[in-house]
């Protein structure tokens, strides 16, 4: 929501971030702004966290923010559930491999899916014109 915000505080406690924030937070938004929140500690406010890519989306209010998550959770949970763990694990293979290694990895993936219950029922939807149905 607005009030939000995000900070990298061990530096203030006389720490080094120590749960994964170093390792992953530049991955994520880059070198500098990492370096500059981990040596400061200070306090971005929940629009700079969009403007850099952290969040995808700042809510208003709370209310708002817990509308706003439950549509997209029914928005993916309608998706087929063997497509979203494979899209997840895509996304997250391609972060640390190059693009060849994740076009061979997808290419190997789809190939064992061809044959889901997932892909017939969505290919059975689309040409019947009506929402898919996927068992969990």
């Amino acid at each position: 929501s607005a009030d939000a915000f995000f900070t990298i505080k061990e530096i203030d406690i006389g720490m080094t971030a120590d749960v994964g924030t170093l390792q992953r937070l530049p991955k994520l938004v880059g070198d500098g702004i990492t370096r500059e929140l981990a040596y400061t500690g200070r306090k971005m406010e929940a629009e700079e966290a969009k403007s850099i890519g952290l969040v995808n989306r700042v809510f208003e209010t709370r209310e708002a923010l817990y509308a706003g998550v439950q549509e997209i959770a029914a928005t993916i949970a309608a998706k087929s559930p063997l497509s979203i763990r494979g899209t997840k694990e895509m996304i997250t293979y391609a972060r640390d491999h190059s693009v060849a290694d994740s076009l061979n990895y997808i290419a190997t993936w789809n190939a064992a899916m061809l044959m889901s219950k997932d892909l017939t029922e969505a290919m059975t939807a689309n040409m019947q014109k009506r929402a898919p149905v996927f068992k969990d």
